[in-house]
């Protein structure tokens, strides 16, 4: 749906173009496709005045302001400090040539969008008003060098997505509320030599840092715990302000191998970040009615009821196999013991459990592994998973569609979060009002998402009075997202706590009939 629009704005743009018979459309130093999105970019910020030479049609040519060209192609946008606001547009995918994006200290707000640069190398985002999380895109952005995203209103947790990013030498997450743990991706940050965290809300250990060939290191005011790795001792390393345990750390596992010490090899792409940042204001979720009272609790019920379902049919034949290849031994006679204790307090005959505390448990028939050796496994029939089709009573939409029903997941449209994510108020072109619940990475694991089609297939065939219905979803760059009817009257948890002057608390018969509605749709 994007390249085909953008094939549209481009071609209507020469069309205009050649009609006014202006030269320097038609002999643009400047890439068509380059021209467009930064065309859609200018119209993003709100045609800002700092930006007028924007307004013409060849970036190159016309030597736009905090543009760089290397020919034909826009390589660098440079727009630090310019008291810019708006967003950035939808469209910088297709600068397939910039490597280098700097919308430092700017008043940017709104989600960083998930359609980054192919090829970026530096992105810098620091001082703005980004809301959100990191987009999952980043992860597909390999050739990414630094990152800084400091001092934003970047929340939540951070997806498990840095294990593409091997060239990355700096990453500046702080002054932010990030929150949980620290992906288990971050150990693939091979050449990392800058990493700064402070002032954010993690938590759990940071052993996942410590074989990084880091140089300096900032963790201070969060709320990690554990031991600090001694490989991490020696290094510029900030920590204070977290609730590491002081006394001497247990030793490893048997097996495993000796702690490789950091050696400092590798030098910062570019502008390092202040390490010792502060505070920075924390935007609070806005207002505004919840995208149903049920949408939620199917969503969670439908998912964990499908994966509970599709892990026990997977391991139900391994589980079996591998009981049945288990030699029995004899049991100890403290295990006798504990199980005539279980089958006394169940009411069960436990003679034969008294005859002996070494009783002698013998393996099956040996014609019972008859069937299970090699050549029958080659005989038996591969099974092939069979392919499921989205049924068609439910819309595709895509991200870009998404993006701009929700205003780049404005905050501003944040209409409730919960376990597996949060829902945004989406308004289209054609005055049509949905809710967006944009599924949590985490919630969906990547080796989860080729289950994604079945589980849109499965929620959209619950109907019931008490259920949401399924109007579409969108599965693109990682990204997993369902699509609700919008109900405009609020979320149940309005109902049941907050009351003012022209609402009263509901009374008790219809807490009730909510209850009983509720479990009534989860059955």
């Amino acid at each position: 749906m994007v390249e085909k629009w953008r094939r549209v704005l481009v071609f209507v743009w020469l069309i205009l173009c050649i009609l006014e018979w202006k030269p320097s459309c038609i002999n643009a130093a400047t890439d068509p496709n380059d021209t467009s999105a930064l065309k859609t970019m200018y119209s993003s910020l709100n045609s800002p005045g700092q930006l007028n030479q924007w307004a013409g049609d060849d970036p190159c040519g016309q030597s736009w302001k905090g543009v760089t060209c290397s020919g034909q192609r826009v390589t660098e946008i440079k727009l630090s400090s310019l008291g810019l606001t708006g967003q950035w547009g939808w469209q910088l995918s297709s600068l397939t040539s910039l490597t280098n994006l700097d919308m430092s200290n700017n008043n940017l707000g709104g989600d960083i969008p998930y359609n980054l640069p192919p090829n970026l190398q530096r992105l810098n985002l620091e001082n703005n008003q980004f809301t959100g999380s990191p987009p999952y895109s980043i992860s597909q952005t390999t050739s990414l060098k630094y990152i800084n995203l400091a001092h934003n209103n970047l929340q939540g947790q951070l997806n498990d997505m840095f294990g593409q990013l091997s060239s990355l030498s700096t990453l500046d997450l702080s002054s932010n509320s990030l929150t949980g743990n620290l992906p288990e991706s971050f150990s693939s940050l091979s050449s990392l030599s800058s990493l700064y965290l402070q002032n954010n809300q993690f938590t759990g250990p940071i052993n996942v840092l410590a074989n990084l060939p880091l140089d300096k290191l900032n963790i201070a005011n969060n709320h990690f715990t554990g031991w600090i790795p001694e490989q991490l001792k020696n290094i510029n390393l900030q920590k204070d302000g977290n609730s590491f345990n002081s006394g001497a750390a247990p030793p490893p596992p048997p097996g495993t191998p000796p702690a490789s010490k950091n050696s400092p090899k590798h030098k910062d792409s570019g502008d390092d970040s202040s390490s010792n940042s502060g505070g920075s204001s924390k935007s609070g979720i806005g207002g505004g009615g919840i995208a149903g009272i049920l949408i939620s609790i199917i969503v969670v019920g439908a998912i964990i009821a499908f994966f509970l379902v599709k892990r026990r049919s997977r391991k139900s034949s391994l589980d079996i196999e591998k009981l049945d290849n288990q030699p029995f031994a004899p049991l100890a006679s403290n295990e006798v013991q504990e199980m005539k204790s279980i089958q006394t307090s169940s009411a069960i005959n436990t003679k034969t459990f008294e005859t002996s505390a070494s009783i002698n448990l013998r393996p099956p028939p040996i014609d019972r592994h008859k069937s299970f050796d090699e050549d029958d496994f080659s005989k038996k029939p591969v099974v092939v998973k069979k392919a499921i089709t989205t049924p068609t009573n439910v819309t595709a939409y895509s991200i870009a569609d998404l993006q701009m029903a929700t205003g780049s997941f404005n905050v501003e449209n944040l209409l409730g979060e919960g376990t597996f994510g949060r829902v945004y108020r989406a308004q289209f072109d054609d005055g049509k009002v949905l809710a967006v619940k944009k599924i949590d990475s985490s919630a969906l694991p990547s080796e989860m998402s080729e289950d994604f089609p079945e589980i849109v297939s499965n929620i959209s065939e619950l109907h019931h009075p008490n259920v949401m219905e399924l109007v579409g979803y969108c599965s693109e760059y990682g990204q997993h997202l369902l699509i609700y009817e919008f109900l405009k009257n609020g979320s149940l948890h309005d109902f049941l706590h907050l009351s003012d002057e022209d609402s009263k608390p509901l009374i008790w018969n219809t807490r009730v009939k909510i209850a009983l509605g509720t479990a009534r749709a989860l059955e």
